[in-house]
């Protein structure tokens, strides 16, 4: 009896938390003016899309989305690995305001502040959400047996109060019948296809909607169909291209025999020259991985993207059937990059561009397709579609509003994009011609300073260099006003 009247309690708390929040976001009844279908792939980087200029992965569907839309060169995640990252955009602060620097969800320190999607449920949005957008770990948060749990109901650290509804999609992952090989920890091959955050490559046997992708491409079109009369903002979260590296086998035929994948260059001395932690945890080296198996991963990384591309092909033809292309904003991004063997670095975690920059591209009904070089962040995303969409600004939140960038795609609105990897410490302040990163909050466990034009790739540390001296010194400060920055908000957080 007790543990029935605390639940009963619980609910009607629940209740008014909602009606609190529904109330203080809502109260002026403005509804959006357009859907948001916001499309975010995991763990992928730009570098392996054809519209960023990749030869060998084709992505027409994704390209399609960029032909009618902004794509933005320099966009960059606020954390790079899922949690931190996906916790900012969808809170509207940073992960250094919250202190969400791991897996877990914001709720508890934003309170009763709306997220994203909650914001545009508070003004009379169906807000739903299929697979991943929150964090959830993959492939233990959507494969189906060994675990014990239930996947149509095992939502990771998600967020219930930002959805009037939300769907899973199991899938087999790396167990899928096909052909697997684990390429991380094995060389000897005796190893057979491991679960958890490994590289693993399946040409899987049999089509899509197997596999959690293809579920959740036809979740999508089904809830598209159902609510095309009313005004939605769906987050469609692909696991894809995530490890394992399974997608059916028709996507891994384009880049067979895998020796013929081009790997980036390897430098002698590659690493003398940065600090420990700069050294990204997954490598060449200490995943034992040798040039047979580094070609296999790129090439089922690039199935993988080949597999997640078709997917949003469904989707975005979904959203042609329904007749509603001119009232729906679209998005497609990643949560954060991946390094695909640069500097012999493998997987997220780094503060390098490939792991820190993010595709994005944002099609707005009425805009013109353009490439914008300015500086963006994922967490100008928030209030970015709030201010499109005609609702309320919110001047709590730290991302900004960058939808005069989609009319004059030639402004400016940053002068460095901002970003931290809370795992080693580390913290980026990348500008147009230079990148900094430093680990510790006052640079105690070393430096990186890179001149972008004379060094793209970033094989020549500059932090120890007399001429460079005052730069540092200045880069030092700014990173110090910006953590500062960071801080004054309006949370009451420790």
């Amino acid at each position: 009896m007790i543990d029935r009247a605390i639940a009963s309690l619980l609910v009607l708390f629940t209740g008014l938390f909602v009606t609190a929040a529904a109330a203080q976001d809502g109260a002026d009844g403005t509804k959006p003016k357009y859907n948001v279908l916001f499309i975010i792939s995991d763990d992928l980087t730009y570098t392996a899309l054809s519209c960023y200029g990749n030869e060998v992965c084709h992505t027409p569907n994704i390209d399609a989305i960029a032909a009618q839309g902004v794509r933005f060169t320099r966009a960059y995640c606020q954390g790079t690995y899922c949690g931190p990252s996906r916790a900012s955009f969808m809170s509207g602060y940073y992960p250094h305001a919250t202190g969400v620097l791991g897996y877990t969800n914001p709720r508890p320190q934003i309170g009763d502040r709306a997220t994203w999607p909650q914001y545009f449920r508070n003004h009379g949005a169906y807000t739903a959400r299929v697979s991943k957008v929150f964090h959830m770990g993959i492939p233990g948060g959507v494969q189906y047996g060994g675990d014990g749990r239930d996947h149509d109901h095992y939502n990771g650290a998600d967020d219930e109060l930002s959805w009037t509804e939300r769907f899973n999609s199991p899938g087999p992952e790396g167990m899928a019948a096909g052909s697997g090989e684990t390429l991380e920890g094995n060389p000897d091959g005796k190893k057979p296809v491991v679960g958890g955050n490994t590289f693993v490559v399946v040409e899987a046997d049999g089509g899509d909607d197997i596999h959690s992708d293809g579920k959740t491409a036809r979740k999508a079109v089904e809830l598209i169909q159902k609510h095309k009369d009313e005004r939605f903002w769906l987050g469609i979260g692909f696991v894809r291209p995530h490890v394992p590296f399974v997608s059916p086998w028709k996507y891994h035929s384009a880049f067979k025999p895998y020796d013929k994948m081009e790997l980036p260059p390897k430098v002698e001395g590659d690493w003398d020259d940065i600090p420990k932690p700069g050294i990204n945890y997954k490598t060449s080296e200490n995943m034992k991985m040798d040039l047979r198996r580094q070609k296999k991963a790129m090439g089922g990384y690039y199935a993988a993207v080949s597999f997640m591309d078709a997917q949003v092909g469904k989707v975005m033809d979904a959203l042609k059937e329904a007749g509603i292309e001119d009232e729906t904003i679209v998005i497609f991004t990643s949560d954060h990059g991946y390094h695909l063997g640069e500097h012999d670095f493998w997987a997220k975690v780094s503060l390098r561009d490939e792991s820190a920059g993010v595709p994005l591209i944002i099609k707005v009904p009425g805009k013109e397709p353009a490439v914008c070089e300015s500086f963006v962040e994922l967490i100008d995303l928030y209030p970015t579609t709030a201010a499109l969409c005609g609702l309320p600004a919110q001047d709590r939140l730290q991302g900004k509003d960058i939808s005069p960038l989609l009319d004059d795609p030639k402004r400016e609105v940053r002068a460095a994009a901002f970003s931290v990897a809370p795992m080693r410490k580390g913290f980026l302040l990348r500008e147009r011609d230079w990148a900094y990163i430093q680990y510790g909050e006052n640079a105690e466990n070393g430096i990186e300073l890179f001149d972008v034009h004379a060094d793209p790739e970033g094989y020549t540390n500059l932090v120890d260099d007399p001429a460079q001296a005052e730069r540092v010194t200045a880069f030092k400060a700014k990173m110090a006003a910006k953590l500062k920055e960071v801080r004054e908000n309006d949370l009451e957080v420790p």
